[in-house]
C-alpha cells in the first residue's frame, strides 16, 4: 500500500510532462483527422483491436476470441507489433519461431491457432502487403495493438477499457496510463468494458454506459474474465492438480490483480513472484522461482503461470520438465446474453464488406 501511494504521488509530480505528452498526441491525431497526415486502406476487412491505455485491458485474449470466432469460416490471419522481441521488421511465424524473435503474444497464437498465419512488423503499412504477399487467402486481418497506428485505416474498431480503470477516468502519461486522447474513443464502432465482475448489475452497467457517451452508432459490450482447466507447461501431461493447495504465482503481465483475486477465491493461499510486464526469464529467474518455490512448506504444492508467461519461458524446457509447473488459460465471458449480438456484429462486418482500391502508397 505505502509503494502505491509513493508510486501515485510521485506521478502526480510528472503533471508537466503529461501536458506535454497530450500536446503531441493531441496535434498528431488533429493532422490524421484534418488530412494532413494519410490513413491507407486495403481491400479486405482489417479488424482492429486496441485501447487508450498502456496493456492490461484483455487485448490478447480478445484477439484469440476473435480467431477463434472467425478462423473456421474465413481465411483469417493476424499482426501484431512483435513487443519485446529481439528482432526488427516483419517476419511471419513458422516451425522455428521463438518468442524472442516474434514476441510473446504473437508467439502464443501462434502455439494455440498453427493453422492460422501469425505476422508481426512495427509499420502495419508495410507489413500488411508483405502478409498478403506471402498469404494471398487471407480473407481478414485482425490487427493486435494497433488502435494508435493510425497509418492504417481498419474497417472494425474494437476499443477495450479496463472496469477498474475505464479511460474517463484515466489521465495522460506519465502521470496516468492514457496514451492516447479520450476523444480518440469517438474512431471505434464497438467498445468492450473488460475485467468486470461477473455479477456485474444492469444499473452500474447502465451508469457506465452514461459515463462513456457513446456515440449513437457505436456498441458498448461488457466482458469478465473466465479461466479454463490448468494444464501442464512442460514435459510429461498429468492430470491438472485441484487448485485447493498452495501455489506460487508467478507473472509478467502488466496486471495480475484479476488472477489474484481469483486465487484468493480458490486456492488455499499463494505467494507471488512478479517481473515487469513481457519480462524476458534468464536462468537465474529460475532459480529464484524454484528457491520460493522450495521454501513454502506444503504437500502438492504447484507453481502456476499465465500462457502469456509460458510461452517466454518454454525456452527453460529441460530445466523445468519435472516441476509441477501449470498454466491457467484465460478468455473473456460475455454479460448480459451480448455474446450473440457481438458475434454477429463482427461476423456481419466481414460479409458486408465491400472491397475497395487500396490506398497503400497512393495519395488521397
Amino acid at each position: 500500500m505505502f509503494s502505491n501511494l509513493f508510486l501515485k504521488s510521485f506521478r502526480i509530480l510528472l503533471l508537466p510532462f503529461s501536458i506535454l505528452y497530450w500536446a503531441g498526441i493531441a496535434i498528431r491525431n488533429w493532422l490524421y483527422d484534418r488530412g494532413y497526415s494519410k490513413s491507407a486502406t486495403f481491400g479486405l476487412p482489417l479488424i482492429c483491436v486496441g485501447n487508450l491505455s498502456v496493456g492490461g485491458t484483455g487485448k490478447s485474449p480478445m484477439v484469440e476470441y476473435l480467431v477463434r470466432l472467425l478462423h473456421e469460416q474465413f481465411k483469417t490471419a493476424t499482426l501484431s507489433r512483435g513487443y519485446k522481441r529481439k528482432t526488427k521488421g516483419y517476419a511471419l511465424a513458422d516451425a522455428q519461431s521463438t518468442a524472442l524473435e516474434i514476441g510473446d503474444e504473437p508467439m502464443q497464437f501462434h502455439l494455440k491457432f498453427p493453422e492460422v498465419p501469425v505476422a508481426v512488423g512495427e509499420e502495419r503499412i508495410v507489413a500488411i502487403p508483405q502478409l498478403l504477399h506471402d498469404r494471398p487467402e487471407t480473407q481478414v486481418i485482425v490487427l493486435d495493438d494497433a488502435f494508435q497506428h493510425r497509418a492504417v485505416k481498419a474497417g472494425l474498431n474494437i476499443l477495450l477499457t479496463d472496469y477498474s480503470n475505464l479511460y474517463t477516468r484515466d489521465f495522460y502519461l506519465p502521470t496516468g496510463d492514457l496514451r492516447d486522447l479520450k476523444s480518440g474513443a469517438r474512431r471505434a464502432q464497438i467498445i468492450i468494458v473488460t475485467k468486470c465482475p461477473s455479477d456485474l448489475d444492469t444499473k452500474k452497467r447502465n451508469a457506465i454506459i452514461a459515463e462513456l457517451k457513446p456515440l449513437p452508432e457505436q456498441e458498448v459490450f461488457f466482458t469478465t474474465i473466465e479461466y479454463g482447466q490448468l494444464y501442464q507447461i512442460m514435459g510429461q501431461k498429468v492430470p491438472p492438480p485441484s487448485l485447493d493447495t498452495e501455489v506460487l504465482l508467478v507473472t509478467g503481465i502488466a496486471n495480475p490483480k484479476p488472477l489474484e483475486k481469483y486465487l484468493l477465491q480458490y486456492c488455499k493461499s499463494y505467494n507471488l513472484q512478479s517481473y515487469a510486464d513481457h519480462h524476458i526469464f534468464t536462468i537465474d529467474d529460475l532459480k529464484d522461482i524454484r528457491r520460493k518455490f522450495d521454501d513454502i512448506d506444503a504437500p502438492g504444492k504447484i507453481i502456476l503461470t499465465t500462457e502469456k508467461d509460458a510461452v517466454r519461458l518454454s525456452k527453460f524446457s529441460n530445466e523445468i520438465a519435472d516441476w509441477p509447473f501449470f498454466v491457467i488459460p484465460v478468455r473473456h465471458r460475455f454479460l448480459f446474453q451480448q455474446e450473440a449480438q457481438f458475434n454477429a456484429r463482427v461476423i456481419n462486418f466481414i460479409k458486408e464488406f465491400t472491397p475497395q482500391t487500396s490506398t497503400y502508397g497512393k495519395k488521397k
